[in-house]
């Protein structure tokens, strides 16, 4: 799995989105509810992000609606 930007991560009852990712650091937002995306950001290098994401699952984005796609 290649990281991305925007990517949300699940670790326990947190939520991890990448909010900038640079070729050695990795600028993330530590969040307790998608909904209110409320949240401290922090900074990390890639390897210690990587170490932290250890046993977390990727949030898949929501699919878009494709009956939503054609009213527009």
């Amino acid at each position: 799995m290649r990281l991305q930007q925007n990517q949300v991560w699940k670790k326990g009852k947190e939520y991890l989105r990448i909010v900038r990712l640079e070729r050695f650091e990795v600028a993330y937002k530590q969040m307790s509810d998608l909904e209110t995306k409320e949240g401290a950001h922090h900074v990390l290098t890639k390897k210690e992000f990587c170490r932290l994401l250890h046993g977390a699952k990727l949030v898949e984005p929501p699919a878009p609606d494709p009956e939503a796609a054609e009213t527009e």
